[in-house]
């Protein structure tokens, strides 16, 4: 019996040495997330989804990055002074973004005066498909619906869209 409790207080002593000398994290923990390439200022951004004010977009979206996304309406009355821009194409170009087609251009990224990470949905529309481009910023937009080549159309739909990787900086 003294042979037992001997070894078992050996092992348990050695255990606790062995626990104490492994490897400890540094810093605060982590976690991984699915996110979407997007543009802003020509320069490629990653950003997720965590929200919508919109039921149906945030199940769209959810199923699109294989991760939920919130239903919030209240992000639907948030002042305007709080939202900045994202375009979002409906035709044109194909690309590597979660609808398939060329990524969101995003307006005021991390380190510009308007920067949040809410944004009001705008939707854009090629007039004529086959002259449709790659746009990077969103001047670019603007130009080419002052043009005539493209419409945009406002929502009210406003989604939480936090930048994960951006010129200059990352998460």
């Amino acid at each position: 019996m003294k042979h037992k409790l001997l070894t078992l207080i050996v092992l348990t002593t050695l255990l606790g040495l062995l626990s104490a000398c492994a490897p400890q994290k540094d810093g605060p923990a982590k976690a991984e997330l699915p996110v979407d390439k997007g543009y802003a200022e020509g320069n490629e951004i990653y950003f997720t989804h965590t929200e919508a004010s919109d039921a149906k977009l945030a199940e769209k979206m959810g199923a699109g990055m294989q991760s939920p996304v919130l239903y919030v309406p209240a992000l639907a009355g948030v002042t305007d002074h709080a939202v900045a821009n994202v375009y979002v194409f409906t035709n044109g170009v194909k690309g590597a973004s979660m609808s398939g087609l060329q990524p969101s251009v995003f307006d005021n990224p991390p380190g510009t005066e308007g920067y949040t990470p809410l944004r009001r949905i705008n939707m854009v529309t090629w007039v004529d498909e086959t002259k449709a481009r790659e746009l990077k910023t969103a001047a670019e937009v603007q130009e080419a619906a002052d043009a005539g080549e493209l419409k945009i159309q406002e929502t009210e739909v406003v989604i939480n869209a936090p930048f994960i990787v951006w010129d200059g900086g990352q998460r």
